[in-house]
């Protein structure tokens, strides 16, 4: 990076943080949201290029026109924060402790059980279906500046049908903040593969498993295949990654412009470092912008409409995620290069899935990592964003449940019956969608014609 450049983040962070010291007291005849506005005309309007800071430096001028109505979005989201489902299923807790020491939070569902916290009686239940080996355990693993709760629909699905796994990346959810971070280590992908390791090694000891991992959460189980190949050999079934990718990531334009993605390549890692330093105070803006950083959210999650319950729960899930965390991780996505540990993961069932629409992992990646496991079954999702599983959780609950399904035969672990007729279930109504669509287009297209 050149001298000239590094100063240019260097000022565009000042900025930000500057208008937010500036904001806490205001100035005569200014409104603090005015201070924003300052701090996107001397950062350039770099802020505009980074998501995670679009909570402050770019966006003034949009600010102080949906100020009008703010207090009336704020008590929205806190109305669907109190009356919204998602993100409040909840299994039995436990704690994995990491090779540095930090506390990893996971829950667990047995077979029988429920995630409103009713256990079963005994603890491995008899369980029906083909098979007489230990029954799957499925590990989830979640996205960068999300958590356990990510996998909302999925966890409902499944829920007392499979032994599950729910686990909070360190520094993320309930999960401790990363000890050696707090030391000054940098976060690495490869120390995420470690981390469950310590999550296998704890909660999912014996047995078949079946890892599923959402965009971080991907990689992290391409860093464990990488490090321990004689586990994976061993005990890993099947895998499902969704919205993932093996690497060259740095090359991801995030659906800027091309001048835009290269401002964002280049002034990233040291403005986000600049404001993680200064976290209380970049807080503040975050939390001031609430409205603007919720349009960003949708951007780049969704693509397409959804439940404003469900926006919600990703908006939350970022939000709580403090920008020193944003930060600290960053890095380790322009380094993450795993593409060869796929062949340690080849010949098992696999699904891959992503959205065709996704800014921030797009399918393209996807494809790569399916050209990598010839045996897996690739799904793009037409008009899904980043967070497909959440935008489309049928559609995802039906090819997860049709992975179990196979990866149970091909092991021999029994299988409970509910969870078959689960899979068949969800298949047809998927079916049954898919076809309502096609009718519909054809009926789009005969109008045209007409």
């Amino acid at each position: 990076m050149s001298d000239s450049t590094a100063d240019i983040g260097k000022a565009a962070a000042k900025a930000v943080v500057e208008a937010v010291q500036q904001g806490r007291t205001g100035q005569q005849g200014q409104s603090p949201l005015g201070f924003f506005a300052r701090a996107g005309k001397q950062a350039g309007l770099v802020g505009a290029a980074i998501g995670v800071v679009a909570a402050g430096a770019a966006a003034g001028v949009a600010i102080e026109r949906m100020t009008v109505g703010r207090e009336i979005r704020r008590k929205a989201r806190l109305a669907l924060d109190a009356a919204g489902p998602y993100g409040t299923l909840r299994g039995e807790p436990g704690l994995a402790i990491a090779e540095d020491g930090t506390a990893l939070y996971y829950e667990t569902e047995e077979i029988g059980a429920t995630s409103n916290g009713d256990r079963p009686k005994t603890v491995g239940s008899p369980v029906r279906g083909s098979g007489s080996g230990t029954p799957l355990t499925v590990i989830f693993s979640h996205g960068y500046c999300l958590n356990q709760d990510a996998w909302h629909f999925q966890r409902a699905a499944l829920s007392g049908k499979v032994r599950a796994v729910y686990w909070d990346q360190r520094s993320h959810g309930r999960s401790e903040r990363g000890h050696a971070q707090r030391g000054g280590a940098p976060v690495t992908i490869d120390q995420l593969g470690r981390d469950l390791k310590a999550i296998i090694d704890t909660a999912a000891p014996e047995g078949p498993l079946v890892l599923a991992g959402h965009s971080m959460g991907g990689m992290t189980i391409m860093a464990l295949a990488a490090h321990f190949p004689e586990l994976v050999a061993e005990r890993v079934a099947g895998v499902f990654f969704a919205g993932t990718s093996t690497g060259k990531l740095a090359a991801v334009s995030l659906g800027l412009p091309a001048v835009g993605a290269r401002a964002f390549r280049v002034l990233a890692p040291g403005l986000l470092r600049t404001l993680g330093s200064q976290a209380n105070l970049v807080e503040r803006g975050r939390r001031a912008t609430a409205d603007l950083f919720a349009g960003v959210i949708k951007r780049y999650s969704f693509g397409s409409d959804v439940d404003p319950g469900v926006a919600r729960l990703a908006e939350r899930m970022i939000e709580s995620t403090p920008i020193d965390v944003v930060a600290e991780f960053y890095p380790a996505f322009l380094e993450h290069e795993k593409a060869e540990s796929l062949a340690v993961l080849d010949g098992r069932p696999a699904l891959v899935m992503a959205g065709d629409k996704d800014l921030l992992t797009p399918s393209e990646h996807s494809i790569a990592i399916a050209e990598l496991l010839p045996a897996c079954e690739l799904v793009v999702v037409p008009d899904a964003g980043h967070l497909v599983m959440l935008e489309y959780p049928e559609l995802v609950n039906s090819h997860l449940a049709g992975l179990l399904v196979r990866t149970a035969d091909e092991v021999g672990a029994p299988l409970p019956d509910a969870l078959r007729e689960l899979a068949a279930e969800i298949a047809e109504i998927a079916k049954t969608a898919e076809g309502a669509e096609g009718a519909e287009a054809v009926e789009i297209a005969e109008a045209a014609e007409a």
